[in-house]
């Protein structure tokens, strides 16, 4: 069995009147990632702050690597790696510079091979001499992962690393991230993006402060309970605006030229949405039932 790196019991945080975090636990094992997925301000950053030795907890208690965030913090920052939203790069510094500068704060001694380490494996040899102000979004993400793991933690806390990165730059930093895993490193990582969040081990879902579920992406799908059919048809924004008010339908979310709905039942729903959208006037190309998403999961766990 895996043994405990992160255990958090009760942990909240309050700033007056606000209720940031309300209440958290959770356990994360050596070797996992867990992903912790919610919307703007439902208090991922002020849980992984705390997670991180950063802010104390208004009340609970953490431990990492068996000691205690508050009476040890010292020692169980060793073992972290902590990467915020905004990560501090100095502009006017190098690539090497940088880590250089990191190194020296984080006390690492004969740095120079793992510099070398660092830059071969998130491939920014090449650019090594580039000043931090001249990279793209994607390099500078990389640039401060190699910063945040230049002193080896057991345990990287990642704040939405890929918030505001293009594409392609998403897909070369989960790369890196899957050589951490294989390496090891015990990852929590906190996402605003569901589709990433399918990638962890676990993920749990937090709204408001609270962790709504924990467990598996393929268990959390598995509490959707309604059901859910993709249509394809000659206009789907009128389609949209013409189902939406159907008590059969849920919710809609649309992808290109097709509709997500989610409704009551296969037997009421699918003929709902048939009768409705040949009155008005919209064919139906095709339609079929599909699996869910985890934002379909969050959605319904948290409709009024």
């Amino acid at each position: 069995m895996n043994s405990v790196i992160v255990e958090a019991e009760g942990l909240s945080k309050s700033y007056r009147p606000i209720q940031a975090v309300s209440g958290l636990n959770l356990t994360l094992k050596k070797g996992e990632m867990l992903c912790l997925v919610g919307p703007d301000g439902a208090g991922k950053t002020t849980a992984v702050r705390m997670l991180s030795g950063i802010i104390r907890p208004t009340s609970g208690t953490a431990r990492v690597f068996g000691y205690d965030l508050v009476r040890e913090n010292d020692k169980a920052k060793k073992h972290i790696g902590y990467m915020s939203q905004r990560f501090t790069l100095y502009g006017d510094l190098t690539i090497d510079e940088n880590i250089e500068f990191f190194a020296e704060i984080h006390q690492v001694k004969g740095y120079q091979g793992r510099r070398e380490e660092l830059l071969a494996f998130t491939r920014l040899t090449p650019f090594r001499r580039r000043l931090a102000e001249k990279l793209s979004g994607g390099m500078k993400q990389k640039l401060a992962l190699a910063c945040t793991l230049v002193h080896t933690p057991d345990l990287l806390l990642l704040d939405e690393p890929t918030t505001g990165v293009d594409v392609v730059s998403r897909r070369e930093f989960w790369t890196i991230l899957r050589g951490l895993l294989q390496a090891g490193i015990t990852i929590l990582m906190t996402t605003p993006y569901m589709d990433e969040a399918e990638r962890g081990t676990r993920v749990a879902l937090i709204d408001r402060g609270s962790i709504i579920v924990i467990d598996t992406p393929v268990n959390v799908r598995g509490l959707m309970k309604d059901p859910i059919i993709e249509v394809i048809c000659d206009d789907h924004r009128r389609a949209a605006a013409a189902v939406k008010d159907l008590p059969e339908v849920l919710d809609i979310q649309a992808f290109g030229d097709r509709l997500h709905l989610v409704i009551r039942s296969l037997d009421r729903g699918v003929p709902a949405v048939e009768h409705r959208l040949t009155q008005s006037g919209i064919k139906i190309e095709n339609w079929r039932p599909v699996p869910p998403s985890l934002e379909n999961v969050f959605i319904s766990m948290t409709r009024p």
